[in-house]
């Protein structure tokens, strides 16, 4: 079986919420029939093909790449945090709704995350429940508020309820301002802001003590958060003066690696040495195959590079499919038949 827990959608429409100051994202028609466009008032125009918001060309795909089912969440621009707190709550509940309603075209290869109005804590917090109630299985987050930290005091309540209630959270990549420390265009934002940014979250919420409070939060990083894990190592050397792991009698409570071990990396590193690093170094039972389409194209087949790695079949079936259902807190569902790490036809039951 083959899961792909890092995946977007958009909806087919979507009125923007939002004042004169600022207007959120929304989604119309453009020249291309098979195709809308989500816009925001800064300037960004992006052309989503349909199998962001056609469950029907959704479920084609699947079956074009050999996936049996995936998790989906929204696309990141959707996540504006510079809306109002109640704007941000409408905005949220709209696209939660559409999510909802996609995955109901088959829930058994659809499963969906919703978003929640970070901006405003204690809606956020609020919002849990609801996301749950209306069948999604996770939320997806951006790695900062508007350059705020995730780990920073006014987030406390938030992970202390999506712990509560087990809800699992997918912390999503969003470059911060850099200022002049990058230039701009698309490689050093897209990649390398990306990256710093995700590892800046990681780092954060397993050096600030947020992790230790919340020893049940079930949290996913995209991208193998960054390029946090080259940097696990250093943090280990000046944690117990340590190389190579090896056992230390100067550092202090846990160690940053049994942090980082809590949680869940997306292997979507573009490169089989960075895939099998990340694997040796957070271990096969935390990574996740994702592939961000249909923002950006899935290998050919699907999960082929990490495939390439000859790694055994036990670890095999864990990367493809079952610590998603770990990450999720979900029952995986009961295969019927040899050799579910590469079926091709779908969730049997």
């Amino acid at each position: 079986m083959l899961v792909d827990m890092h995946a977007h959608v958009i909806p087919g429409a979507l009125d923007a919420v939002g004042s004169d100051a600022h207007r959120g994202p929304h989604i119309g028609p453009c020249d291309d029939p098979n195709a809308r466009l989500l816009e925001n008032d800064r300037g960004m125009k992006f052309k989503a093909i349909d199998a962001f918001y056609s469950a029907e060309r959704r479920l084609e795909e699947l079956e074009r790449s050999g996936l049996d089912a995936e998790v989906v969440s929204p696309m990141p621009p959707l996540l504006d945090y510079a809306l109002s707190g109640p704007e941000g709550l409408e905005l949220s509940r709209r696209v939660n709704e559409f999510v909802a309603s996609l995955c109901a075209a088959d829930p058994a290869r659809l499963m969906g995350m919703g978003m929640v109005p970070m901006q405003a804590p204690e809606l956020a917090s609020a919002e849990l429940g609801r996301v749950r109630d209306a069948g999604l299985v996770a939320v997806e987050i951006a790695s900062n508020v508007l350059g705020q930290a995730l780990h920073a005091p006014e987030y406390e309540e938030f992970w202390s309820e999506a712990e509560r209630l087990q809800m699992p959270v997918f912390i999503h990549a969003m470059p911060a301002d850099f200022g002049e420390r990058l230039p701009g265009g698309l490689i050093p934002i897209a990649a390398f802001a990306v990256g710093a940014d995700a590892l800046m979250a990681c780092a954060g919420i397993i050096t600030s003590g947020l992790a230790e409070r919340h020893p049940r939060l079930r949290l996913a990083f995209s991208h193998g958060a960054g390029g946090f894990p080259m940097m696990l190592p250093r943090a280990m050397y000046f944690w117990g003066k340590t190389w190579n792991e090896e056992p230390s009698s100067e550092g202090e409570g846990l160690s940053p690696a049994e942090l980082t071990r809590r949680f869940y990396y997306d292997g979507l590193v573009f490169d089989r040495r960075a895939l099998r690093f990340l694997i040796e170094l957070v271990g096969h039972r935390q990574v996740l195959v994702g592939s961000d389409f249909p923002a950006m194209p899935r290998e050919d087949p699907c999960a082929c590079t990490l495939r390439s790695l000859d790694l055994p079949p036990e670890m095999l079936l864990d990367i493809t499919w079952h610590n998603t259902f770990r990450f999720l807190g979900l029952e995986p569902p009961q295969l019927v038949g040899a050799g579910p790490a590469t079926s091709t036809t779908g969730v049997t039951q």
